[in-house]
């Protein structure tokens, strides 16, 4: 099978695992033959010898050479997959679906993902291996493995519930999987680890602009559903689960120096650990690769940024009413409206905070109130026709809003609906599906942020400027949004 070159040659892979370098975070593993471990190049142990090092692209490839995962530095806690690393390329896309579906315990039938992405699973099969070295079966293996280890490291969950929550049907298969794998069972690998329980760790490649990502949440959190306080955010959350919504809350901690994040989740939440472990990667976009990003947007205009990152979507309901609320409104008016809504029909949940008390209401909650009660809340009625429209299909499952969505079915699927422009569309999808190259051309602010006279504004223009900056237009409009609304 056919071996994908590391990001660096050896002789700089290894000076990067010298230096600790996180940048290289997630996209070089070094195996180690003397140990037969494999570590992130962040790992704080003694380098080992050059020679005895073997240098890997992924967690996967290094897993399928034999290699086991270093207990210090955890393989699991790295940075995924970057979008960077072109979100059109056939062979990666397949690679974040099956981590999907790793995270959500699910089946990832190679014929359907094939099918997602109109080709044969023979072709995928041949594809992802040129690209990755592993075969699809192998990857999603090793994801599922790195979380069920997280899991047992990080949480009390007993080991069946473990092996449930990631997709194994037997705890059985799942000891046989990780004896397998890492030569030890699950509960030595809990015996062995000493982590902080309950407080689950996700890491990023710096830099990283937290500053900028945390104003901007902050100055859209809703009283009594989400609160940025310093260098932490705290929000209520409800999820899906096996028919059943489970509804609590959730806590996430940066540790700049350390470059990770750290989650603390309400125990009613626990069952959907994995899926909200790729959420908060997504939220806070801690998969972004700045090496790859910043150079492009080096040309944007307005103050330099490092790290920018695209915030995305707790819950992608609440995150396409929002945009919906801001059309041709400000910032500050359309939380207002939003937090009506909240007042109105969102549901109090018990958390330990004073400041965290509602839930956003759900579409189906919104899909079936009276028109003249959303009206009362200050909103225009052709707006709650909108949002309406949006909550029923969303309800009904017709418009599914999250990363991996095939993207021009979903932007047709939006505009398909009453009140949802090209502007509407392209936020929601920046947002919810995490995409990299949108472009909302209209956006006052946007142009504002160009240098775009008032009468005089010129979309077409600022679509051509912005040519240069794909394929992350996305990380230029959060760019270009910032300088407005930073000091």
């Amino acid at each position: 099978m056919p071996c994908p070159a590391a990001p660096l040659d050896d002789t700089a892979a290894y000076r990067a695992l010298q230096t600790h370098d996180a940048r290289f975070d997630g996209r070089l593993f070094v195996g180690v033959t003397s140990t037969g471990i494999y570590c992130r190049p962040v790992c704080r142990v003694k380098p080992p010898r050059r020679e005895n090092c073997r240098f890997f692209a992924s967690a996967a490839l290094a897993e399928s050479r034999g290699f086991r995962p270093c207990l210090r530095c955890r393989p699991e806690l790295a940075p995924g997959l970057s979008l960077t690393d072109s979100s059109e390329v056939l062979a990666d896309q397949a690679a974040r679906w099956l981590a999907q579906a790793a995270h959500e315990g699910s089946d990832a039938p190679l014929p359907a993902l094939a099918a997602r992405l109109g080709i044969t699973d023979r072709h995928l099969r041949r594809i992802f291996a040129k690209r990755h070295g592993v075969t699809p079966i192998a990857w999603l293996t090793t994801h599922r493995l790195l979380l069920a280890k997280q899991l047992l490291t990080d949480t009390a969950l007993p080991v069946t519930d473990v092996a449930l929550a990631i997709g194994f049907g037997s705890l059985r298969r799942f000891n046989a999987a990780f004896a397998q794998h890492y030569r030890l069972s699950p509960s030595a690998l809990r015996r062995e680890g000493g982590a902080q329980p309950g407080v689950l760790t996700l890491s990023w490649r710096p830099p990283f602009d937290l500053d900028g990502l945390l104003a901007f949440i902050a100055r859209r959190a809703l009283p009594g559903q989400e609160v940025v306080d310093g260098l932490t955010l705290r929000r209520t959350l409800a999820v899906q689960h096996q028919g059943q919504t489970l509804a609590g809350w959730l806590a996430a901690r940066f540790v700049p120096e350390r470059h990770q994040l750290q989650l603390t989740v309400a125990p009613a939440l626990r069952p959907v650990l994995g899926p909200l472990l790729q959420r908060t990667r997504h939220v806070f976009d801690l998969d972004a690769d700045p090496a790859q990003i910043d150079p492009v947007l080096a040309s944007v205009p307005g103050p330099a940024r490092a790290g920018v990152r695209l915030p995305g979507s707790w819950d992608s309901f609440e995150t396409a009413v929002r945009v919906v609320l801001g059309q041709q409104v400000t910032v500050a008016a359309a939380r207002t409206l939003a937090q009506r809504l909240v007042e109105r029909f969102g549901s109090p949940v018990d958390t330990p905070f004073a400041d965290l008390s509602r839930l956003f209401p759900s579409a189906a909650v919104l899909a079936a109130a009276d028109p003249e009660a959303i009206g009362t809340l200050g909103i225009v009625r052709q707006r709650v026709k909108a949002l309406q429209a949006l909550a029923t299909a969303m309800a009904d499952g017709r418009l599914l809003l999250q990363p991996g969505a095939q993207l021009a079915e979903t932007l047709d699927a939006l505009t398909a609906l009453p009140g949802v422009g090209d502007w509407s569309a392209q936020l929601i999808a920046l947002r919810t599906l995490a995409w990299p190259d949108a472009w909302p051309a209209s956006d006052i602010g946007l142009l504002k942020a160009l240098g775009q006279q008032v009468g005089a504004r010129d979309a077409a223009a600022a679509q051509a400027q912005a040519e240069a900056w794909r394929p992350w237009r996305g990380y230029a409009v959060f760019k270009l949004w910032l300088s407005l609304e930073s000091p």
